[in-house]
């Protein structure tokens, strides 16, 4: 198994966040025009997909591998890197370790098995009806919002291109929505209004590391996965985040 690249640490950090935000360890794809890495936590809940093109390394040489990493320790090791510093990443096949070089500092970690990880999951292909694309901010200060009051968040597509999140606590409710002139723009809309309950934890994990002038794409149905669409790195980075709905008991 071949693998040697170099690559700027923030645009490496901007990948491996995403992933960090859902699971502790990964399996990381070492594909001879980029890196993949699938996983889904342990709950079966939420699902994310990043992938990092070889065009955004300095340097890059792979042949298709396939190694565990423990996340915890990689950010750790990558957290000692300056702003525009070049990470050196070379996998030692004999010893199954990946060398990290960083400015005069030299660290070993050890691969986890990758049978030892999680399965990752194949992306569902669901005909989601609703596409929203809208601003990171404007995700955020939903969930912002919802985090008042309650532990869900409910997302509704209205067939006249709104889209409205409420939750409701013991107390307190609160709804915040955006019509199509406060999104970036409304690529689908429901035949009749949809909606699915989510839980606020999960999105808020997914949420974090979104960027506030990003464009996200947002894609729901009715008491169906949320998927989440967005790039970080100038667009280097690709991320899927798909969250399983809370299903209504009603």
């Amino acid at each position: 198994m071949t693998f040697k690249a170099i690559v700027d640490a923030d645009t490496l950090s901007d990948a491996i966040e995403p992933v960090s935000a859902l699971v502790d360890e990964c399996k990381v794809n070492l594909l001879e025009d980029g890196i993949e890495i699938r996983a889904v936590d342990a709950a079966n809940v939420g699902m994310v997909d990043v992938s990092l093109d070889a065009g955004a390394f300095e340097s890059y040489d792979a042949d298709g591998g396939l190694i565990g990493i423990d996340l915890d320790r990689f950010e750790d090791v990558l957290s000692m890197a300056e702003s525009g510093d070049l990470v050196h990443l070379f996998l030692n096949e004999e010893t199954r370790k990946l060398e990290i070089a960083i400015d005069g500092l030299e660290y070993t970690l050890a691969c986890i098995d990758p049978e030892s990880v999680r399965r990752e999951p194949e992306i569902p292909d669901l005909d989601l009806p609703a596409t929203f694309i809208l601003e990171g901010k404007a995700l955020g200060r939903a969930i912002t919002a919802a985090d008042l009051v309650g532990d869900h968040i409910a997302v509704i597509a209205t067939a006249d291109s709104e889209l409205v999140f409420e939750a409701e606590g013991d107390t307190d409710s609160v709804d915040v929505t955006l019509t199509k002139s406060d999104l970036i723009g409304v690529v689908q809309t429901p035949a009749e209004d949809a909606e699915s309950l989510f839980s606020l934890d999960y999105l808020q994990d997914m949420e974090r590391p979104i960027a506030a002038d990003a464009d996200v794409s947002l894609l729901v149905g009715d008491e169906f996965p949320a998927k989440l669409r967005y790039s970080r790195a100038d667009g280097a980075v690709k991320v899927v985040n798909m969250l399983a709905p809370r299903i209504s008991s009603e």
